[in-house]
């Protein structure tokens, strides 16, 4: 028999794992608590470097990562390439609130599984992180 400290543990493993990544804290929260009412574990970080430290040592268990595309210590177009080599399997969600065109088509030129203009209606960004995480596991 699980105690319920083991079976809070396992059930948190299970999850579906995404990692949020955004300077601004009011925006990650706000994903952050959208994901997780939509049964995901979500990890957050405020730069590029918490991410990449984020995704090299959970690499394996983020099916989700979804990152904003203006960070002040990175080009995040970039950072989307090194995300990807951390971790293959997860699928990466660009936002941003300066996206046009060129942009948004260099990103998936660079593997982005999507791409969302700031500002976005959460459940927007929910059904999109879980048809990514859907994608992550096939």
């Amino acid at each position: 028999m699980l105690s319920r400290t083991t079976h809070i543990a396992v059930t948190e493993a299970a999850r579906p794992r995404v990692l949020v990544v955004d300077d601004e804290p009011l925006i990650r929260w706000s994903i952050a608590e959208a994901l997780s009412d939509n049964g995901y574990t979500v990890v957050e970080a405020g730069t590029g470097r918490a991410a990449i430290q984020e995704a090299a040592g959970l690499s394996d268990l983020f099916n989700v990562i979804v990152l904003d595309l203006r960070l002040p210590d990175t080009d995040s177009l970039l950072l989307l390439s090194r995300l990807q080599e951390l971790a293959p399997r997860a699928r990466i969600i660009m936002m941003t609130a300066h996206g046009t065109e060129e942009v948004a088509e260099e990103a998936y030129a660079r593997g982005a599984y999507g791409f969302m203009n700031k500002p976005f209606e959460m459940a927007a960004m929910a059904s999109l992180v879980n048809e990514a995480s859907r994608a992550s596991i096939a």
